[in-house]
């Protein structure tokens, strides 16, 4: 327990610059190491969102993003963490198709086999990876070596049943860490004849039954909800915000759909007091997200601190 009052004391300044954070974990000055000892048991979470099929860098053309993102990189810094650390989770947020000619020539296979390639341990849908249709996101599946998540979206009269999971629990050194998704409301958002028959259920609702399902009767260590309803709105719309503050059980959302770049995660109190943290980092892999869980064997307790990769600086030498 001294250990984690330290981790405690340290994460306010730790916390200050995400490029800080991100340098400090490349260069394997982590000042958490310190504490991480055998009593405690640290979990490391990657995680991506809207990479809208970007496989190469963003072209040296005078545009904000030039130069940025490439999987080539993403799959070199995510090869060299996984080197670095004992237990890593590499997740996926949606909107993993469409927006380049890749998408366009090859209807989503090289995405899904790029991500097996890179080793992805699971990922939701988003609105644009129903654009070549639920029939389409099927077809390419068999790419996929690794589960769709999505608890809300009931796929019983379409292609997809029976091929998507709500969730997925991970084991890591003794830890069980449950994963589940959400997707947005399809309707006025996505043609209907490429959602067809897909039913969308209340993501609140789904949210609170599948979080309870895995922390009180799966006895999961950490629940954590890949979501792609969007960061916040100003109208009255279910967000990742509204989500935090709705639920109970969830102690992670990483989020997806509207592109925001959080230079920090988010803390919110949910429905029982408790902190329910939300991410996300932008579109088209420029970044990659990282939180690292220390979790204290004996008392089960856990501490956390995040920053974010800028891809293209830390991917490649």
């Amino acid at each position: 327990m001294k250990e984690l009052s330290l981790l405690r004391t340290n994460r306010r300044d730790f916390l200050k610059t995400s490029a800080g954070a991100a340098a400090l974990i490349s260069a394997g000055s982590f000042p958490f190491q310190a504490f991480a000892r055998e009593s405690t048991v640290q979990l490391t979470i990657l995680h991506t969102n809207d990479v809208h099929s970007r496989i190469e860098p963003f072209p040296m053309d005078g545009s904000r993003n030039q130069g940025m993102g490439g999987v080539a990189r993403r799959a070199a810094l995510v090869k060299k963490i996984r080197q670095e650390q004992k237990n890593v989770l590499l997740l996926d947020a949606g909107d993993i198709f469409q927006g380049t000619p890749y998408f366009n020539l090859y209807g989503g296979e090289l995405e899904l086999q790029i991500m097996s390639d890179m080793g992805y341990d699971a990922a939701t849908m988003g609105n644009h990876d129903f654009d070549n249709g639920v029939a389409g996101f099927a077809k390419q599946l068999p790419h996929a070596n690794f589960p769709i998540l999505v608890s809300n979206y009931n796929f019983e009269n379409t292609e997809l049943k029976g091929k998507t999971q709500p969730y997925k629990i991970f084991e890591k050194q003794g830890l069980k860490i449950g994963v589940f998704g959400l997707g947005i409301e399809l309707a006025g958002l996505v043609n209907k004849k490429n959602y067809g028959e897909t039913e969308y259920l209340d993501p609140i609702a789904k949210a609170n039954e599948t979080a309870s399902l895995l922390k009180n009767e799966k006895h999961c260590d950490l629940v954590i909800c890949l979501s792609h309803l969007g960061y916040k709105y100003k109208e009255n719309k279910v967000s990742d915000q509204v989500l935090a503050k709705s639920t109970r059980n969830i102690d992670l959302i990483i989020g997806g759909h509207t592109h925001t770049f959080m230079k920090l995660p988010e803390e919110i109190m949910n429905l029982d007091g408790k902190v329910t943290t939300v991410n996300q980092v932008g579109f088209a892999g420029i970044n990659l997200g990282r939180l690292d869980y220390f979790f204290d064997k004996a008392s089960k307790q856990k501490k956390m601190v995040a920053g974010v990769y800028p891809v293209h600086e830390y991917g490649l030498a």
